[in-house]
């Protein structure tokens, strides 16, 4: 990691890249395939910074809702694993596609294992474990409970405008599952599956509900804002790794290039970012670049590493 600045203050910096960043919103695109999300204002924009050390900051539309989409897989994974344990590796690899988030390509030639968590049919294998594993509570509601206590808010909701938009344009993701399903990587009811993981993309909260959920992939596990044992070290930092490698699509190599932390996106315009034993940074901004992931806050991210010097490389 860059030498960190010693004390940095947090809210100037997040004052800065919010008065600086007003030339990038509005370049991306809105995730319009998705129809309830083509109606967010794409000049939206939130930061939120949260510290290990009790620490909060933010500026912009910080208490806002907004669709989580993807960074939803990063909880959905770390309760997985909690559940299934090291056996779900079998099932979903650890490795960058270098394709979309909804390709099929590479599940047909490699008998339907994804190649990682984060594109859209390894979070299906990942959404299989949880359901296995929770027996007679859905998968949902063990997932949002998980994410509440992680944020420790009850405010934390699912859109059911956006889920059933997910629902009925989901045909790619029932492609998906349904492949993997012929191949035996996906064990439960497919209809259940779906339907828990296009309720897991309708998760809203705001940047500063997302900041201090993430925290216990800053601290080793142990969440600051709850004083409790989320996950054990190793998990975190496997976590973590994939979060680097992969957790921008295509363009994860760019990320890493540009920002040196790891970070999920998601389609709803939202980032989450980690800094390892300091704490994290979330960002919102509807507008994506042709990965899907957020174009200003992708920038803002860049900004913010650069500027408190915590860029891991």
């Amino acid at each position: 990691m860059n030498a960190p600045l010693a004390h940095p203050n947090w809210q100037e910096i997040l004052d800065a890249i919010c008065e600086d960043i007003g030339p990038f919103l509005n370049r991306g695109k809105v995730a319009d395939y998705i129809p309830a999300l083509a109606e967010v204002d794409p000049g939206a924009f939130a930061i939120a910074f949260a510290g290990i050390d009790g620490t909060e900051a933010s500026a912009g539309l910080s208490d806002t809702p907004f669709s989580i989409q993807s960074i939803s897989k990063v909880f959905a994974l770390c309760l997985a694993l909690e559940l299934e344990g090291e056996s779900l590796w079998g099932r979903v690899g650890r490795e960058p596609s270098g394709t979309a988030f909804n390709s099929i390509v590479q599940l047909e030639q490699e008998r339907g294992k994804p190649r990682n968590p984060f594109i859209n049919a390894g979070a299906l294998v990942v959404t299989d474990s949880i359901v296995g594993h929770c027996g007679e509570r859905s998968g949902i509601a063990r997932l949002l409970s998980f994410i509440r206590r992680c944020a420790r808010t009850p405010e934390i909701h699912i859109n059911p405008v956006v889920a059933d938009s997910e629902a009925a344009f989901g045909d790619r993701n029932r492609s998906l599952a349904y492949f993997m399903k012929s191949f035996g990587v996906l064990r439960q009811d497919v209809p259940t599956v779906l339907d828990t993981y296009f309720n897991q993309c309708a998760i809203e909260m705001s940047v500063s509900d997302l900041a201090r959920a993430g925290l216990f992939l800053a601290a080793n596990g142990t969440s600051p804002v709850i004083n409790e044992w989320i996950t054990n070290p190793d998990r975190v930092e496997r976590v973590n790794a994939i979060m680097m490698l992969c957790g921008h699509y295509d363009m994860s190599g760019d990320f890493a290039f540009r920002v040196g932390l790891p970070g999920k996106s998601g389609v709803g315009g939202g980032i989450l970012a980690i800094i390892p034993n300091v704490g994290t940074v979330a960002v919102w901004s509807p507008g994506l670049n042709t990965a899907g992931n957020s174009l200003a806050g992708t920038v803002a991210l860049e900004w913010f590493s650069h500027r408190a010097g915590i860029n891991l490389f």
